[in-house]
C-alpha cells in the first residue's frame, strides 16, 4: 500500500484500486522538523535583521551556521551591551562558540560565548 499527501487530498494506491480522499482545511498535517545539535560550534553572530536579512520587527540576535541564519532563543541581543554601539551586534559581525539545538528556524542556545575579535 502506498500513501501520499497531495495538495488536494490523500491518495491511496493499492494493488487493486485507487482511492482519492479530499483533505479538508481542518486536517492536521504533521511536519517533521530536523534538529541540528550544536556542541561548542563556532558560528557567526549578529543582528538577524541588520546583517542576515531575517524578517522580524526590531533587532534580534541571530547566528549563521553552515550558511543559514537562525534567530536565537535563550540569549538576547543586549546581553552583550548596546546592540547599536560601534562594536554591537547591529554594527558588527562576531564569532561565538555555542551549545544548543537548532529546531526549524530557531537556535535554542544553552551556552553562548563571544570569541575575541581578530
Amino acid at each position: 500500500m502506498n500513501l501520499r499527501v497531495l495538495g488536494i487530498g490523500l491518495l491511496l494506491v493499492t494493488s487493486t484500486f485507487l482511492v482519492v480522499a479530499p483533505v479538508s482545511a481542518k486536517s492536521k498535517v504533521h511536519e517533521v522538523t530536523q534538529e541540528i545539535k550544536l556542541k561548542n560550534a563556532v558560528v557567526e553572530a549578529s543582528c538577524g535583521q541588520c546583517h542576515f536579512g531575517l524578517k522580524k520587527k526590531g533587532c534580534d540576535l541571530a547566528i549563521r551556521y553552515q550558511g543559514k541564519a537562525y534567530f536565537v532563543e535563550g540569549v538576547k541581543i543586549d546581553d552583550f551591551g548596546d546592540a547599536h554601539a560601534n562594536d554591537g551586534f547591529c554594527m558588527a559581525l562576531r564569532q561565538a562558540r555555542v551549545t544548543g539545538v537548532i529546531v526549524g528556524d530557531t537556535a535554542k542556545i544553552k551556552s553562548f560565548k563571544l570569541l575575541p575579535e581578530k
